[in-house]
């Protein structure tokens, strides 16, 4: 009841509907355990998280935090959303092609998951080939021509955003500064590459505030790339994992295409979308 009281008033018997399935999965997780199904394990807890973050959104009531004057005209996404990014595989007999479904976190990376999905909008991935796959990231958005990024058509700038992380603990994200920079040494990150399948923008390495459309996905299990004790974390704005399929990730090469990123849900949360200015 704790936990339910402290739900946004229109969304009480939406939690309290996930907190019984949360409940009765809780239990058949533990059964899963007893019975030592080791397949079962993690589709269940996979299930389970879901529940988890569905009721944490549901707890919030409007926005929670202001994002800094500078950025707020930006694309901004202000609660969660999903792609659908479906990839033809080539040279893969046990693979032609995989829909990979993405969460995107704009209550912990407003700006940067805003910037991505009005990309999306825009179709700017779309046709686009993975560009790297080295066994540690997965990499793509570097468009054709001399550009590295998304050229605005309004300024005919590349449109970069700046570096964004939310540290665990705070209410609003820290900007433009690695965490190692601002000397938070032993800061945790909200959003940790901490999974297979975390999603998080690519920028040049002595660039804050470089990144544009390079993103990239972590292929390392958390088991190697513990929260806060690798290269990464504090460095790099994660806004997003792949929750579906992301194993296939590995089967993933350079020059296999994104045929298309479809927004499925949360579109409503995107704030100042340029894709419609442009038409």
């Amino acid at each position: 009841m704790l936990i339910i009281s402290g739900l946004a008033e229109a969304k009480k018997d939406r939690g309290a509907e996930l907190l019984d399935k949360l409940e009765v999965g809780m239990e058949e997780l533990q059964q899963i355990v007893e019975d030592r199904n080791r397949d079962a394990v993690a589709p269940k807890q996979k299930e389970l998280l879901q529940y988890v973050g569905d009721v944490e959104e549901d707890m919030v009531d409007g926005f929670p935090y202001e994002v800094p004057e500078e950025y707020r005209n930006m694309p901004l996404l202000k609660g969660r959303a999903a792609v659908d990014m479906k990839v033809k595989v080539k040279d893969n007999p046990n693979l032609e092609e995989c829909v990979f479904r993405i969460v995107l976190d704009g209550y912990n990376a407003p700006v940067t998951a805003g910037n991505f999905v009005d990309l999306v909008q825009r179709h700017f991935y779309d046709g686009m080939e993975i560009q790297r796959a080295d066994g540690f990231v997965v990499q793509t958005g570097d468009p054709d021509g001399p550009a590295e990024g998304f050229i605005d058509p309004s300024t005919e700038k590349t449109r970069t955003i700046p570096l964004e992380i939310m540290v665990d603990g705070e209410k609003a994200p820290v900007y433009e500064a690695t965490l190692e920079e601002l000397g938070l040494y032993k800061a945790q990150t909200k959003l940790p590459f901490n999974a297979f399948g975390t999603m998080a923008m690519a920028r040049e390495e002595f660039e804050n505030n470089s990144a544009s459309s390079q993103i990239f996905w972590l292929l390392k299990e958390s088991e190697l790339t513990p929260s806060n004790a690798n290269i990464l974390d504090g460095r790099y704005a994660v806004f997003g994992y792949v929750t579906e399929n992301e194993d296939f990730l590995a089967d993933v090469k350079v020059g296999d295409v994104i045929e298309s990123i479809k927004l499925v849900s949360g579109q409503d949360n995107l704030v100042n979308p340029s894709y419609k200015i442009a038409g």
